[in-house]
């Protein structure tokens, strides 16, 4: 009775709050003190069971019917966000007053054919986090949105979602109800549409009457996720959402966030990385590719986040069918970030919004103030890319993944060997199921290809992959070299990183022939504590790990022992 008291007592304070202040993505020292105490809303208009089939998870680069968005904070940015989307799809505003919306939006120059509002109360502006996840009966059939309780005392914000379903005529799932109750937020959430699903290990900690056992139970159960890959948080990312320095862009492309050398949560983020890389692989059973982006140095002190500056970031972006709009902070960065974006993502209509200093200064930026209601009519193409190069003097063989509740009637590559030119088309044929194939005819070296598919559904929906064809693309060049580098001569072991370390901690060992050895860990007196890798050591680079988080604060030895010779490094392990 007295907890309930207080949370009455609690969520007024908040509301009075609220109206008073700018809520950040993070908890203020109010919601900090509420959280301990908070009751989740109970009343939801929705299943709070699993559904009895298989979901899938949609991945944001999927086609979508309506951006979603809050109107409280931030209003200027909000307002680009919505004069750039219209032109993609129907945006829907989340507003008390939508007369005062359209005033503002018109004022500003933007259309309202595109807009929709729903006049309904809210408490925040971070609709990623607290905004409900798409999913799929039959990998494109029927169309569910799927919930869980957001992980702040923010009662208005997480009944959010059943607005939602309401306006599209949605069926909702809630994770609400014990055994299936799961606190999360949608910033910490990377799905790659075909059951692999990233987030921080914060996703353990805000649950802590569940074990990852269970958590991946969940995930399955209202996902569709079979991979459920944590990263260790990082030290100096205040919320650790995964979405302030990664991103998918595609099924097998993850955009880093990368700091100068030895800089603020850096040398975390690289560990992460290669423990992902070295463990995981991409729905295709191939490597990611990694596609880094600088995070940008605040213009006065305190530059960096581990100084207590903003976490300026441009993997907070989101896509709008065509279109991506993300976060810009300073030109001189700005131009590397348009750059690395036009070369990453061809074709789209890419759209830089500032965000210095707001809502940056809030630990948000695009992706944190954007959600989406996807296609109620999908036709999915996957595909993984040709390599580059392209060797051999066979054709190129070309693979896709192609799906519609109606069926696909026909599909087709286009391509082309120069901007400039016109796109000739080869059809492709069914090769068994939803799996289709085709193969563009073999170029002279050096040739530069570029090609997309095009699909038509027997209902007569039309879908391209990339989403902006004939405009986006993918590319490779025709070549007779092999590709392949001299290996290193000798083994040694490159540089430990991070170092100090916390917690997944890097070790990379190169080689020219593979030979057998022993990296170990010790103290500082020389005692192994843990045996890294004992065996084989397989000629190239590879990478070994430990997780510092088990070990004490103090200096560690890592040794590689070949038979032959003997290396060690130093490395400090620092838990905060």
């Amino acid at each position: 009775m007295i907890k309930k008291v207080f949370t009455c007592f609690a969520i007024a304070l908040l509301a009075l709050n609220a109206g008073a202040q700018i809520l950040p993505v993070g908890m203020t020292e109010e919601e900090k003190a509420i959280m301990p105490f908070y009751e989740f809303p109970q009343t939801r208009s929705s299943f709070t069971t699993p559904p009895s089939w298989t979901p899938r998870a949609m991945a944001e680069w999927e086609e979508i019917d309506v951006l979603l968005i809050t109107w409280t904070s931030y209003t200027s940015v909000l307002r680009q966000i919505v004069d750039a989307a219209q032109e993609e799809c129907t945006v829907l505003i989340a507003c008390t007053d939508s007369n005062t919306v359209k005033s503002y939006l018109t004022s500003g120059g933007v259309p309202l054919t595109n807009v929709d509002f729903i006049e309904v109360s809210y408490n925040s502006v971070w609709i990623r986090d607290y905004g409900a996840h798409n999913i799929y009966r039959d990998v494109v059939g029927d169309h569910y949105l799927v919930d869980w309780e957001y992980n702040r005392p923010r009662p208005q914000d997480d009944l959010m979602p059943e607005e939602h379903a309401a306006w599209a005529g949605l069926d909702l799932y809630s994770m609400t109800v014990s055994p299936w109750d799961f606190i999360a937020t949608g910033g910490n959430l990377m799905v790659d549409g075909f059951g692999t699903a990233m987030s921080s290990e914060l996703i353990v900690d805000e649950n802590p009457s569940h074990t990852v056992t269970e958590i991946d139970t969940i995930m399955k159960h209202f996902l569709g996720i079979d991979q459920y890959v944590l990263f260790p948080t990082l030290p100096y990312d205040g919320i650790h959402h995964i979405d302030m320095h990664m991103k998918l862009l595609d099924e097998e492309t993850i955009l880093v966030g990368e700091y100068p050398a030895g800089t603020s949560d850096g040398p975390q983020i690289e560990a992460n990385l290669q423990w992902l890389l070295t463990n995981y692989m991409s729905c295709y059973g191939t490597p990611y590719r990694v596609v880094r982006i600088p995070m940008p140095k605040s213009p006065s002190s305190p530059y960096w986040p581990s100084s207590g500056g903003y976490y300026n970031t441009y993997t907070n972006g989101v896509f709008v069918n065509k279109t991506y709009i993300y976060p810009s902070y300073f030109e001189s960065y700005d131009t590397t970030a348009y750059r690395i974006y036009s070369e990453v993502l061809p074709g789209y209509t890419l759209v830089p919004i500032d965000c210095y200093p707001d809502p940056i200064s809030a630990s948000g930026a695009i992706h944190c103030i954007t959600n989406c209601i996807s296609s109620n009519d999908p036709l999915l193409i996957s595909h993984q890319r040709l390599a580059d190069p392209q060797t051999g003097s066979s054709d190129y063989q070309v693979n896709a993944y192609i799906k519609h509740a109606s069926g696909i009637a026909s599909a087709s590559i286009y391509y082309k060997t120069s901007l400039a030119g016109a796109y000739t088309s080869v059809a492709m044929s069914n090769s068994g199921g939803d799996n289709w194939i085709g193969n563009i005819p073999v170029q002279a070296n050096g040739t530069k290809v570029y090609y997309y598919i095009q699909a038509q559904a027997v209902s007569g929906k039309s879908q391209v992959r990339p989403m902006p064809a004939p405009d986006g693309y993918w590319e490779f060049t025709s070549t007779g070299s092999t590709g392949i580098d001299e290996p290193v001569a000798a083994a040694a072991m490159q540089d430990i990183y991070p170092n100090p370390a916390a917690y997944i901690t890097c070790i990379p060992v190169e080689c020219g022939n593979g030979f057998k050895g022993r990296l170990t860990l010790m103290d500082a007196t020389g005692r192994i504590v843990e045996i890294i890798h004992d065996g084989e050591f397989p000629a190239g680079q590879h990478n070994y790990f430990f997780n510092a988080h088990s070990y004490a604060s103090g200096m560690y030895i890592v040794q590689l022992e070949t038979g032959e010779s003997m290396q060690q490094q130093k490395v400090i392990v620092r838990n905060f």
